[in-house]
């Protein structure tokens, strides 16, 4: 227990397939957070929903988000670890290798996007406090399982909180990416714009991964196109700051890459932690409207200033490409069934329309106009379609100000959701 928080671990058994209850089962874990003052109150429940896919919710310590102290004002906080993440039977390298075929594996792996996670939601809402609906708080994929969920069961939601998480209703896959490219671009230029030096020495280590062999601790080759993965980090708050040091310390006096840079390379694009966001990345747009197909592969070949001999090197952001699950070793174990997924034809939509349309549940949602990963007129268009929905614009903040504002962000939903704003 941290001094600052009173918490209780829960676990609970739930289906793999929903529709299938006397099947197989995971064990889904959450944790419960409350402010030691009003421990023994009863308080109305926040449910945070995890941005990803593939990410855990975070733990309690002195360094948590400053929204987590403003939600314990007025409630009880249930921080859910999605199904396969964190405790939550997690879905591993090691876990992947054990099934027999990459047909199963990909079967299994069908079951981990936001209707099942929904589904799970609701079942421990019933066990918790199963006389009253609770409020969520969905940071961006979280934002998306807020939407799933409003479409499902909204009659388990009192008030629903989105922080850079609507999504487009009917994008598709190709309709995403040929947003975000542009969006990318233009990051990254300014990132150089702010770090001139960085675009040379950006470059200068791409020639270098092009002309020698340069492994990094695990054993993987460092390319060109995996070193542009780093360009993840740009959307968010410190992600300049945070490229900008990495870079810094990337080259020795003579020339070659250190031990340090290399390091942290293979932590920041590994995916140990965290498979499943590569995973199940573009399934999130699979709605019936047929394959997926690796939508942002296919989609990087209209933009010709992200080939890997331009200059200045233009990074990526969040795309998944099909080469990531042959040379990442975290990722081997689901390479064919990654292929499956994304030749799948029939994944059920996720989202209500028509319900979605005549919600109303209060849903406020706060949308960053500069969001490098959620486009910001897919989800102005998606406030329009929901019904009892209040939207507030912003360029204050990146695609984390729910953290990086303190309690500002989350205090003020909360006015917006109640109308006193």
């Amino acid at each position: 227990m941290n001094p600052a928080y009173t918490t209780v671990d829960h676990l609970f058994t739930v289906p793999l397939d929903h529709s299938a209850p006397t099947g197989e089962h995971i064990q889904v874990f959450a944790r419960e957070v409350v402010d030691p003052v009003r421990a023994d109150e009863r308080l109305p429940w926040l449910l945070y929903l995890q941005g990803g896919p593939g990410g855990k919710s975070p733990r309690p310590s002195a360094g948590s988000p400053g929204w987590l102290d403003q939600a314990l004002q007025t409630h009880r906080v249930l921080l859910l670890d999605q199904r396969g993440t964190g405790r939550s039977t997690p879905v591993t390298a090691r876990a992947a290798a054990r099934f027999v075929s990459p047909a199963q594996l990909a079967a299994y792996l069908g079951h981990f996007r936001a209707d099942s996670i929904v589904a799970d939601a609701e079942l421990i809402r019933r066990q918790l406090c199963p006389d009253e609906p609770w409020e969520t708080l969905g940071q961006s994929y979280g934002g998306f399982l807020t939407l799933t969920y409003l479409s499902r069961a909204p009659e388990g939601l009192r008030a629903c909180y989105v922080t850079g998480g609507l999504p487009g209703l009917t994008a598709t896959a190709d309709e995403v990416y040929a947003r975000t490219y542009p969006r990318v671009r233009d990051r990254v230029l300014d990132f150089y714009a702010r770090y001139p030096d960085d675009a040379r020495r950006l470059r200068r280590i791409a020639d270098l991964l092009t002309a020698t062999e340069v492994r990094l601790p695990d054993g993987d080759r460092l390319t060109t196109r995996r070193l542009r993965t780093l360009g993840l980090a740009l959307g968010m708050g410190d992600g300049f700051e945070r490229l900008h040091w990495l870079l810094d310390e990337s080259l020795d006096a003579d020339g070659e890459l250190t031990d340090t840079f290399l390091h942290q390379v293979r932590n920041l694009t590994g995916f140990t932690d965290n498979p499943l966001y590569a995973v199940l990345q573009e399934t999130l747009y699979g709605q019936g409207a047929g394959p997926t197909g690796w939508a942002a592969s296919r989609a990087l070949d209209g933009f010709a200033e992200f080939t890997e001999e331009a200059d200045p090197l233009l990074l990526t952001g969040e795309m998944i490409y099909p080469w990531m699950f042959r040379e990442i070793s975290g990722l081997r174990p689901f390479a064919d069934a990654a292929d499956l997924l994304a030749a799948r034809p029939d994944w059920p939509p996720l989202y209500d329309h028509r319900r979605l349309a005549a919600n109303r549940v209060p849903l406020a949602a706060i949308v960053y106009h500069d969001d490098m990963y959620v486009d910001a007129g897919l989800s102005l268009r998606t406030a329009r379609e929901v019904g009892a929905t209040r939207v507030w614009v912003t360029n204050e903040w990146e695609h984390d100000g729910v953290t990086a504002s303190g309690g500002r962000v989350l205090a003020r939903l909360m006015d917006l959701a109640a109308g006193r704003a």
